[in-house]
């Protein structure tokens, strides 16, 4: 089952449960999604976005809660801080597990060596495959500076 399907799917669930939270949150990421099929529908792709799309959409949503969550308590708003964890966890069931720090920098080594990586002038495309392969697994504002620092 595609993610679009899972998240139609959990819509739905959360509509015959009367779970309001959560269905807010889920009409956000079906929001998200029609924008992206819409964006995708204006240069020539009538089918909208794939899994890796999706996959993409879902990390920067968590990711921006994450740093809402964070103001919200620096300016002591905890009851905003907590309704923003809420919507991240409930972003998360759609995401494939993140991979450990340990997974990540075997991975980044793997990449490297996959293609020929020797330079900083590489990071490019060792980003690139990993971003092709572990899009919604890692994050890459994290990995970048441990590929920088394999490069160099």
């Amino acid at each position: 089952m595609d993610l679009r399907t899972k998240v139609s799917t959990a819509l739905k669930q959360a509509m015959k449960d009367k779970a309001a939270d959560r269905l807010s949150t889920l009409r956000l990421i079906n929001a998200a999604i029609k924008d992206k099929d819409i964006a995708a529908r204006a240069v020539g792709n009538d089918e909208g976005v794939g899994d890796a799309e999706v996959l993409a959409i879902l990390g920067k949503m968590a990711k921006q809660r994450l740093e809402s969550a964070r103001a919200y308590e620096e300016g002591g708003r905890l009851d905003l801080a907590e309704r923003e964890r809420q919507e991240v966890t409930v972003i998360e069931e759609f995401l494939p597990r993140q991979l450990s720090d340990d997974e990540a920098a075997v991975a980044v080594d793997a990449a490297i060596a996959e293609i020929g990586a020797e330079s900083i002038r590489d990071m490019g495309k060792v980003m690139g495959v990993l971003k092709g392969k572990y899009t919604g697994q890692m994050d890459f504002g994290k990995i970048g500076p441990t590929v920088k620092e394999r490069l160099s």
